[in-house]
Parts: C-alpha cells; sequence; structure tokens
C-alpha cells in the first residue's frame, strides 16, 4: 500500500501507473488523480476485472462443432458444457480457425497478450468509478482436445451479445452504455499516453456488471497481430470519435486525426485469411 501524493489514500499497487509507482513514496499519485475528473469519486479497492474460467474441462457435442452459433472473422464459435469447477454445468463457448487461416500460431499468442493489456486499462477504468457497475473482460484459457492435441480458446458464455465499437471507428453510441465505451476507447489513449486505444467492444450487460469479450488493442508499433491497425487504425478511430457525458476534458487524444480505414461494424484485419467451412475438432472433450 502506499499514500497517494495528491488524495492521501493508501492505495495497492495496481491504482498507480507503473511511472508513478516507480516514484518514491510522497511523490506518487494514483491513476484516478492523474487521470480523472474532480467530480469524480474514485474507488479505493482493488480491482481484477477479469472473468475467468474457474474450471479445467468442457464438452463439445459433434452438433454444437459442427454448428457453430457464431462466427467472427477468421474462427467459429461454439457453445460447450463446463464439466469440472465451480462453473461445472455452465455453458462455455469454444473458438476455433475457419479452414484457410493463415495466422493461427500468432493468433493465440497475441489474443491473450490484447486480453492482458486490456485487463490493465479496464482495471484503471473502474477504479475512476465513472459508471455505477464494473466492466469486466472474459479472460480465455487455451485448451488442447486430449485425443488430436488442437488448440481453442475457452471462455465463459456472455448472454446479450452485442457490438459497441470496432477496430475502425465505427461505434453504435445510441445508447449510455455505446457512450461508455466510447469513453473506454478514449480514456485508454489517454492512460497509455497515445500508445494504445482498446477497442472492438463487445458483450453484454448484466444487472450487477458489464462482460466483454475478443478486444482489439491497436498501437503505435502494431505489437497486437492482424487486428491491430497501427497508428493509422488509432487516428482512424479519433477521426470518428466525438466526446460524450462519460468522457473527461482532460484526457488528451491525437490532434487533426485524418481517417485512413473505412468505418465499418466488422473487425478490420491487415492479413488476410480465406474462410471456407467449420474444420471442427476430431474429439469434444477439453481439458
Amino acid at each position: 500500500m502506499r499514500e497517494c501524493a495528491s488524495c492521501h489514500r493508501n492505495l495497492p499497487a495496481s491504482s498507480y501507473t507503473a511511472n508513478q509507482f516507480s516514484k518514491a513514496p510522497g511523490e506518487s499519485r494514483c491513476a484516478a488523480c492523474i487521470h480523472g475528473h474532480h467530480s469524480d469519486v474514485p474507488s479505493a479497492r482493488e480491482f481484477d476485472s477479469g472473468r475467468y474460467n474457474i474450471s479445467d474441462s468442457a464438452t463439445f457435442s459433434t452438433y454444437q462443432l459442427d454448428n457453430p452459433f457464431s462466427q467472427g472473422a477468421f474462427r467459429w464459435v461454439a457453445k460447450g458444457t463446463y464439466t469440472s469447477g465451480p462453473r461445472e454445468g455452465q455453458t462455455c463457448v469454444g473458438k476455433w480457425f475457419k479452414t484457410g487461416a493463415v495466422f493461427e500460431d500468432d493468433y493465440f499468442t497475441l489474443d491473450i497478450k490484447a486480453v492482458d493489456k486490456a485487463l490493465e486499462i479496464i482495471n484503471f477504468f473502474n477504479q475512476l468509478n465513472i459508471v455505477d457497475k464494473p466492466v469486466k473482460i472474459n479472460v480465455p484459457g487455451i485448451w488442447s482436445c486430449t485425443a488430436t492435441g488442437q488448440r481453442q480458446l475457452i471462455e465463459p458464455f456472455i448472454q446479450n451479445y452485442q457490438k459497441f465499437n470496432s477496430n475502425t471507428g465505427w461505434a453504435d453510441d445510441s445508447t449510455s452504455w455505446g457512450e461508455v465505451m466510447q469513453a473506454i476507447s478514449h480514456f485508454s489513449y489517454h492512460l497509455t499516453r497515445g500508445q494504445f486505444v482498446l477497442c472492438d467492444l463487445q458483450g453484454g450487460i448484466y444487472r450487477s456488471e458489464v462482460v466483454l469479450s475478443d478486444p482489439v488493442i491497436l498501437s503505435q508499433n502494431r505489437d497486437y497481430g492482424v487486428t491491430d491497425l497501427g497508428p493509422q487504425g488509432i487516428n482512424t478511430f479519433f477521426s470518428q470519435h466525438r466526446c460524450n457525458s462519460y468522457c473527461r476534458p482532460n484526457w488528451t487524444k491525437p490532434a487533426n486525426p485524418a481517417p485512413v480505414f473505412r468505418p465499418v461494424p466488422g473487425t478490420t484485419m491487415m492479413r488476410r485469411s480465406v474462410p471456407t467451412r467449420p474444420s471442427r475438432p476430431d474429439r469434444t472433450l477439453f481439458p
């Protein structure tokens, strides 16, 4: 715990950016004091904004794998059921590549990397206490089929799934939660001093929380794979962004951003895959 030099609250290390925590005690300022607004009442508790499998096995029927209920730009999504742990009997989802996708080796590593960065950003956003519900991120596990070794991403199922914005500046901000998601994307740029934008925000709104999945990170160095559109993506996002009541006037943004990509609801990639048909796993039981 460390006392913030501005608000004098004793806060955990997670309440400080790495730069601020590296300063001597008595000089560190918490993220809420640096990035928040005078009208906000920041939370003093430590956040873990992840939503986890808390299980180590699941099963998928042949029908579910032959008939995925959803799909993204380069992967299929099927429903399964957890078979162990606190989530036993609950619905999970498995995600695997469409035939013709050519970047599978990168995908698993970079997907987890994007989730880790998103968690870092969302933890700080939740501490600002701007909205009355915590925002959470599904944290997938990379599980392998017991028989074939084929890998899938497994994570908890999200009800009432909807998309709030994309990685090309498209946004559905017709509702309050749509505006909140735009504010989160704006905040991510400010928090990281212009290095990253968290976007492609999608998920479900629950009574006590909002759960997101499949986040995209746009970065200045294109460190996050095929959906990371780099500086051009960041400029495109802000060329479309209009601040709302959840954004704060002290949050920074690029000067005179120009659009490069056409704003579309789908997730845009810089590399191409050629999807054809489902290539379902050979077995249905995953540890």
